[in-house]
Formats: C-alpha cells, structure tokens, sequence
C-alpha cells in the first residue's frame, strides 16, 4: 500500500471510531426521562421491548412548544392546508372538499393507517402519493412536488385529522412483501460509517448523539416541525438525511425502497398516537 493510501485509510478509520464513540456515548446532557412512558409491543417477537415515541426524547422545552398549539409552529402548515383543502384546482374544477367534504370527518384515521394497499397501483401508497393522486385522477390537476409547501402542508392537514389516533398499519396480505423489504432495509448497513437503521434507533436509542439523544426513529408525528431546520420535514426527507449522515446515497423521496421502510417503520410504532405536527430538534 502507498503511504498516501495507508494515510488515508488511517483518516477513514478515525473517522468511523470517532463517529460511532460519539453516536454511542453516556455523558453529555441530561438524559430524557422515557423510561416509562412506552407502551407495549403487540407480541413477544416485537424487536423493541417497549414502543416509545420521540417525544420522550425531547427536552421539556420542545415538548412544551409541540404540546402549545398555539406555539406550535407546524400548525402554520394545518392551516395552510385547511386553505388549500377547499380551494378548486384543476381543469374539473374541483376541490379536496368537493369529494371529501368536512376532513374533521372524513379523514378521521386516514393518516394512521398510511401506508395502505392501492390495487389499482398493485403496490401500496403513503399519503403524499393519494394526495397527488387524488389532484390528478379527480381534480385533473398537477401534481404537487415532493417537499413543496402545498404537499407537505396538505400532508400536514389531513395526518392532523388523526391526531391522538394509535397508528395501525396491515402488514398482511399483498403488503407483506413490503413490509419485509422494508424490515431488510431497516437493517442493512449503509455509507462509510457503516450503520444501519437499527444501529441507532435499535440497540443504542437513550444514548447521546453529540448533544442530542437518539430516539427509538418512530414515525408518528411526521411531518414535523425541526428546531435545526425552522421548517416541516416529511418523512421521507428525514429518511434520506438519516443516510446522508451515515455518509451513503440515499434512495430518492417516494421511491418504493422509502415506501417500504415507511412501511416498516409505521409498524414498528404500533399503537403510539398520532402526533402530527410534532416538534423535534
């Protein structure tokens, strides 16, 4: 080996060590009280022995702003999709509203039971995926971009119609496949540190992340309000900087390999509520 490559490979192992001492670190800020606010796996096979929201990992101070709706700033997307939800759009000249009428009522559930099974599609879609079809197929509308205001605010609105509701998903029938690749993804390792999902939000959730603690990476109060961000950031975003910090490529937003992870991680918080907007750092 040249010593410009052992030099190199010295660097790269630096690197790694010292990403994963911090990722696994003790000391550092006051620990989150989490203990005890979980709920129970659905059955002995579960892989976490209790189900703990993000929430608990907070300091009081997020909590306090998430539990404020006032103060939650999420809530600027609510009622930008309370807006959008009764706007025509579309060459039918249609709203959401139109078919859907109150969303209070008729999406009540909707957002904890995402992602489900779309025969017409033979796959199954998340609730970004069903709001653009939805515009397209009833409005003859444009789609909405990923990560665009309109999206993630409507996105937003109906999930919050479902606010307080445990997540429920089917694993069962045509979604099983899914739901396995969305396990295997789960666990497979990824980037130059090496890590996968399960890494962190598996085997080392409590423990200090530089100055933040990892959570057990539940799902259920996405879209949420990020601190660091000033901003809503949808799942799917959230899943590609988790790989983008582990130094990997990422799949791209919606991709079926997102959709099933979201699938699997939907599972994994069965039973937690709803939280959307939540507030995280």
């Amino acid at each position: 080996m040249s010593p410009r490559l052992a030099l190199c490979a010295i660097v790269l192992l630096a690197i790694v060590g010292g990403a994963v001492a911090i990722a696994w670190g003790r000391s550092g800020p006051e620990r989150p009280h989490w203990e005890g606010h979980g709920i129970k796996p659905p059955d002995k096979d579960f892989p976490l022995p209790e189900i703990v929201s993000g929430y608990w990992f907070r300091t009081k101070e997020t909590q306090a702003i998430q539990d404020d709706d006032f103060n939650n700033p999420g809530f600027f997307a609510v009622e930008q999709g309370e807006e959008l939800w009764s706007k025509p759009d579309g060459a039918a000249g249609k709203s959401c509203a139109s078919c859907h009428q109150d969303a209070a009522t008729s999406m009540k559930g909707v957002g904890a039971a995402m992602p489900k099974w779309r025969e017409a599609l033979h796959k199954p879609v998340n609730l970004e995926q069903q709001i653009n079809i939805c515009r397209t197929e009833r409005m003859q509308a444009e789609p909405w971009k990923f990560g665009s205001a309109e999206l993630t605010a409507m996105t937003t609105y109906v999930r919050f119609q479902s606010r307080g509701m445990p997540v429920r998903v089917r694993i069962d029938g045509p979604m099983a496949p899914w739901f396995e690749r969305g396990k295997q993804l789960y666990h497979t390792r990824n980037g130059q540190l090496d890590l996968a999902c399960a890494s962190c939000h598996e085997k080392n959730y409590g423990r200090n992340l530089r100055a933040d603690f990892l959570s057990q990476g539940q799902s259920n109060g996405f879209p949420v309000y990020r601190l660091r961000d000033q901003r809503l950031v949808p799942l799917h975003e959230r899943m590609e900087g988790c790989i983008f910090d582990v130094r990997g490529i990422p799949y791209a937003p919606l991709s079926d390999e997102f959709l099933a992870l979201e699938l699997y991680l939907a599972w994994r918080g069965t039973g937690l509520p709803v939280e959307t907007p939540a507030v995280r750092n």
